[in-house]
């Protein structure tokens, strides 16, 4: 059940109704967010239910132990807890690399091993609720975060169906306590829900479906059959057809939780935006970020054990974040240049303080950070997208060759680039004036703008497309 179907839309609208029905009973209203979350879930592969449910199951049971724990045994039954989810994580989602990586290696050594491929499937969102529940474990175990007040609570913070297929990565502490009171069904905050929705529709359907349909996937398909111009014309379509896949799912995320009376944490900041590397990752998938930072790069040691410790814990980080998106050597290699680019960043900004030069840049200076930061990222996210390093070298290789003809590039093309970049670049106090115009909007209005967008949407959407993060 994917967020850009009418059968979602309706789903989320029954299940806001029934929730406000039963909205003054914990009980009753826990029991419905589980019952929602878990029909939502199974709507795909209602057998990769099982994984989710046993793995909830068991994490509540460590939560439970570590509270109760005496010193000596917390941190044991952590390091357990903590193996058991990326246990769960690394067999379904990189049982299939790892294999073929070993036998394959092991062939290519002449070992009489053919390589073989092992594959238990991907459960919908793995990636996302193993993370959420990674963070109620280590933040119980450090003192952070209360445990949960039943299994039932726990239940629905792990499977709140808005935030399982691609987060945001709620953490424990900032979403358990709503589940105590009855949600916030407010005028406004519905409102806002509903402008959310829309706008995060209006980012995938009519600006990053139809990028990817008619110039992403045909550049990196085959690049040898265009131009050095188109091919760069595709990499910079690519570059805003991941941020309006992603940030329109977030946003549809975020509003459906909205309208259900939740608050999940903002997820996306303008990116492209950035002076440099650091603000980049401060902007993009936000609680992605950050729970990188907390829970890997701070336990690593951070920067407080040294300068060449810094640049190797920023690297690893990196390098493990690009292997959570996925299990391939695009990914790691992906990772591994934002990893550099971070630490090439730390190093600068080092330089800058012992030359005593202002800490915050000049408009010239900050504009010539973006263009080089906006290129950076660009560049790497051809790796994202190429299926494997041969593909990844053909895109590299037509973009040296220099040539300019570009009959692709059609002025509709063009121009739904140039939107999407616009929107990005305008000031924010646009966007600010259209949502409050939306939220203060009668509903009768408000129903009719929904309406309208709806069919409009409709009519330029061909063929589905699954979002992007949907696959991580």
């Amino acid at each position: 059940m994917s967020f850009q179907t009418l059968d979602y839309l309706l789903f989320l609208a029954a299940v806001a109704l029934l929730l406000r029905l039963v909205a003054a009973h914990r009980t009753a209203r826990l029991a419905l967010l589980v019952t929602a979350s878990y029909a939502f879930y199974a709507f795909g592969r209602p057998l990769h239910l099982l994984v989710l449910v046993g793995l909830t199951g068991v994490d509540w049971l460590f939560i439970r132990a570590i509270h109760r724990a005496r010193a000596a045994r917390r941190k044991l039954l952590l390091s357990a807890a903590v193996a058991v989810d990326l246990l769960v994580l690394a067999a379904f989602k990189y049982a299939a690399f790892l294999s073929g990586a070993v036998t394959g290696s092991l062939a290519a050594l002449g070992a009489g091993v053919e390589p073989v491929t092992i594959s238990l499937g991907f459960p919908l969102g793995v990636s996302f609720y193993v993370f959420s529940s990674l963070t109620c474990s280590i933040d119980v175990y450090r003192g952070r975060c209360e445990p949960p007040a039943s299994l039932l609570d726990y239940a629905a913070f792990v499977s709140f169906f808005p935030k399982i297929v691609a987060g945001p990565i709620a953490r424990a502490r900032q979403f358990l306590p709503q589940l105590a009171s009855p949600p916030d069904f407010t005028d406004a905050a519905t409102s806002h829900g509903l402008f959310l929705v829309l706008a995060g529709l209006v980012k995938k359907i009519a600006l990053a479906d139809f990028l990817g349909r008619n110039l992403v996937e045909r550049v990196f398909d085959a690049p040898q059959r265009y131009s050095s111009l188109e091919v760069l014309a595709g990499v910079y379509a690519y570059t805003f057809q991941i941020y309006c896949d992603f940030s329109g799912l977030t946003d549809i995320a975020i509003g459906s939780a909205l309208i259900l009376g939740f608050r999940l944490p903002r997820n996306f900041d303008l990116p492209y935006r950035s002076a440099d590397l650091q603000e980049f990752w401060r902007r993009w998938h936000m609680s992605l970020s950050t729970w990188l930072r907390d829970y890997l790069y701070v336990p690593l040691g951070g920067n407080r054990r040294g300068r060449a410790r810094t640049y190797l814990n920023l690297f690893l980080t990196m390098l493990l974040g690009g292997l959570w998106h996925g299990a391939g050597w695009t990914f790691l290699a992906w990772g591994g240049l934002h990893g550099l680019g971070l630490a090439a960043t730390r190093a600068v900004q080092r330089l800058r303080a012992r030359l005593g030069r202002p800490r915050a840049p000049t408009f010239a200076g900050r504009l010539l950070g973006g263009v080089l930061t906006f290129h950076f990222v660009a560049f790497c996210w051809i790796f994202f997208r190429a299926p494997d390093f041969d593909a990844a070298r053909a895109v590299l290789a037509k973009l040296g060759e220099g040539t300019t003809w570009a009959p692709n590039l059609t002025p509709t093309i063009l121009g739904v680039l140039g939107v999407a970049v616009a929107l990005h670049f305008l000031p924010r106090l646009l966007y600010e004036r259209a949502r409050a115009a939306f939220v203060g909007a009668p509903a009768v209005a408000q129903a009719a703008v929904l309406v309208a967008a709806g069919f409009a949407l409709a009519s330029v959407a061909t063929r589905f497309v699954p979002f992007i993060y949907q696959g991580f």
